[in-house]
């Protein structure tokens, strides 16, 4: 008897053989591939991959799935525990996976400079998410994940997915995105500070922002601002991703 997906863990296995085209497409998966797959769940996904590039490792926070990720190949390795937690493999050079909706956007965060390898991103994620990924500014969805992301990468695909590929049928819309690594800002941990801080008070102007998290004082904050052409009136939303980079640099 199979394990049922767990709700505690965000986890909808994927049912439909169908996607996996669609995401090996996208992923632009090549012979030489090392791939990071995050919740391979039931080993769907992780198979179709272990047939088509070099070397799968596959992380999976569940132990009760450990009988169905055996036997994946001698090209598939599996780690259980917590991927935010866990040291993941430097030598991944893609990352593909539908990732837990619990845990995706702390994870692609993390995976931009703590995975310097990866050159692409091919990921399975709420659809309101992947959107946020590449929101543009001054919209609702643009946000501290939206400025990283693109700071990393751009996108190269999207693809809205039917609820019905997986099980349990989630209750919210899904799509898999696609994007490519660029060259990282310099000094990128600290403009990662410096949006973080700016966004974690987003209905606050940019130097209280800054100030109530201990960044810079308000006259630091409004001073790097004017700087860079800004108001000290602006909120974070209002700043392109490469205005943040220059705003970063302004605060040092």
């Amino acid at each position: 008897m199979s394990a049922r997906p767990r709700k505690e863990y965000g986890q909808h296995f994927l049912r439909d053989p169908n996607i996996l085209e669609v995401i090996g497409r996208l992923a632009e998966l090549a012979p030489d591939d090392v791939v990071l797959e995050i919740g391979p769940g039931q080993g769907v996904l992780t198979r179709y991959l272990a047939a088509r590039v070099r070397r799968v490792h596959a992380v999976e926070i569940d132990r009760a799935l450990e009988p169905e990720l055996s036997d994946l190949g001698e090209n598939v390795d599996v780690v259980f525990g917590d991927a935010l937690r866990l040291e993941l493999p430097q030598d991944a050079t893609k990352l593909v996976a539908n990732l837990p909706y619990n845990v995706a956007t702390p994870l692609v965060v993390e995976s931009l400079d703590g995975l310097p390898n990866v050159g692409l991103w091919c990921v399975m994620v709420q659809r309101e998410v992947a959107e946020r990924f590449f929101a543009e500014s001054g919209t609702k969805s643009y946000g501290a994940v939206s400025v990283l992301v693109q700071l990393a990468a751009e996108r190269t695909g999207f693809h809205a997915v039917a609820r019905t590929v997986f099980r349990p049928q989630p209750n919210v819309d899904s799509a898999l995105v696609a994007f490519l690594r660029r060259e990282l800002p310099e000094n990128f941990g600290h403009v990662k500070e410096v949006v973080t801080a700016a966004f974690a008070h987003r209905r606050k102007t940019l130097p209280n922002s800054l100030a109530l998290v201990g960044l810079a004082s308000r006259e630091e904050a409004a001073q790097a601002l004017g700087a860079i052409g800004h108001a000290a009136e602006t909120r974070a939303e209002a700043l392109s991703p490469a205005e943040f980079v220059a705003l970063a640099e302004a605060l040092r």
